[in-house]
C-alpha cells in the first residue's frame, strides 16, 4: 500500500493539543485514543499495529466532523482494520470483549445473542467506511524504526554505566507511544519525531551525550540533516500539551459526545488516570509515560536495548 497522504491534518487539522480541533473534540479524542491504547495493550498488540491503530482513527476525524459517528465505535474497527493492515489479526469477538470489560470493569464476556452481532455488523461496516473515508490508503510510516536505530548509536556512544542507570530507552519508547494520543504523526516527519523524544527522554534525567560541545554539529543534526532546534521545540510542546491534558481531563463521559452514543457502547467512562508522586522525571513528564514504562517492563514488544 501507498503511504496515506496526510497534507489536510498538518495545519488546519492539528493535533490535540493544538490550534487545530476544537476544546471538546480535543478532549473526545485523547479519551477515546486513550481506550485504544488500553484495549490495544490487552489484546496483545505491538507497537507498530498499536500505532497504526491510533494514526487511522486520527486521520479518519481529520476527515469527518466527530458529531457524525460514534468515536468509540471508530476506534474499534481501527483496531481491527489495524491488525489486518499490519498483519497482527484481531477478532471481532475479543476486541467486542475487551471493549465491553472496558467500559464495564469487572464485567463476565458478552453472550452471543442479538446484541453481540449488532455491535460485531457495527465494526465491520465501520472498517468499509473509514476505508472509503482514507480512500484505502492506510499504510503509514511510523517513527519506531528510525528511534531502534537512533537508540542503538546513541548506547554506542554513551558510557555503559550512565546508559545502563537511566532508562533513556524505557521513556524514549513511553514517549513515543504517548505521542499519538495526538497527531504529532501528521504534523512532523517520522525521524523527527524519533528524534525529538530521544532528546526530551536525555533532557528528563539530565543525561549529557559525550563530547557534545566540542562537535562540529549537535549530536541530533547527525541523525537528520534538516532538523532544526525549533522543530524539536514544536514537537516536545505538543507532547507537553498532551501530558498536562492527562492532569486535566477529568473521569466520566468526555465532552463532545451524547449520552445516547455513549449508551450505544455501554460506555460509562474510562479508566482512572494514573498518578505519580514525587518529583521525579516521570512526575514531570505525566502519568501517561509512568503507564507505558510499566507495560514495557512487562513485556511489550518494544523492550530496553
Amino acid at each position: 500500500m501507498e503511504d496515506l497522504s496526510l497534507d489536510s491534518c498538518r495545519e488546519e487539522d492539528a493535533a490535540p493539543g493544538t490550534k487545530g480541533w476544537p476544546e471538546p473534540q480535543v478532549r473526545v479524542h485523547f479519551r477515546v485514543t486513550t481506550f485504544i491504547m488500553e484495549a490495544g495493550f490487552k489484546l496483545g498488540m505491538q507497537s507498530i499495529p498499536l500505532a497504526t491503530a491510533c494514526a487511522i482513527y486520527h486521520k479518519f476525524f481529520c476527515e469527518i466532523n466527530v458529531d457524525a459517528y460514534d468515536p468509540y465505535l471508530v476506534a474499534m474497527s481501527a483496531l481491527y482494520l489495524a491488525g489486518k493492515v499490519e498483519e497482527q489479526p484481531l477478532r471481532t469477538r475479543d476486541i467486542i470483549n475487551v471493549s465491553n470489560r472496558y467500559f464495564y470493569p469487572g464485567s463476565e464476556p458478552l453472550e452471543m445473542d442479538s446484541r453481540f452481532w449488532v455491535i460485531r455488523d457495527s465494526i465491520v461496516q465501520c472498517e468499509l467506511l473509514v476505508l472509503r473515508v482514507l480512500r484505502f490508503q492506510v499504510s503509514f510510516q511510523h517513527p519506531h524504526r528510525y528511534l531502534l536505530h537512533y537508540l542503538i548509536s546513541l548506547k554506542n556512544w554513551m558510557n555503559p554505566y550512565s546508559w545502563q542507570r537511566t532508562p533513556i530507552s524505557v521513556t524514549s519508547w513511553a514517549l513515543l507511544r504517548d505521542s499519538y494520543h495526538g497527531g504529532l504523526c501528521f504534523r512532523f516527519q517520522a525521524q523527527h519525531i524519533a528524534v525529538a523524544v530521544l532528546h526530551l527522554a536525555l533532557q528528563a534525567y539530565g543525561v549529557q551525550v559525550p563530547a557534545e560541545a566540542e562537535a562540529e554539529k549537535p549530536w541530533w543534526q547527525v541523525f537528520s540533516d534538516d532538523l532544526t532546534k525549533p522543530i524539536i521545540d514544536n514537537i516536545v510542546s505538543d507532547l507537553t500539551r498532551i501530558y498536562t491534558m492527562d492532569t486535566e481531563i477529568p473521569k466520566g463521559p468526555g465532552p463532545g459526545l451524547s449520552k445516547e452514543k455513549h449508551r450505544m457502547l455501554g460506555c460509562q467512562g474510562t479508566a482512572p488516570p494514573h498518578r505519580p508522586e514525587g518529583r521525579s522525571p516521570e512526575h514531570w513528564l505525566g502519568g501517561l509515560v509512568l503507564c507505558f514504562c510499566r507495560q514495557a517492563s512487562e513485556g511489550d514488544d518494544m523492550l530496553p536495548l
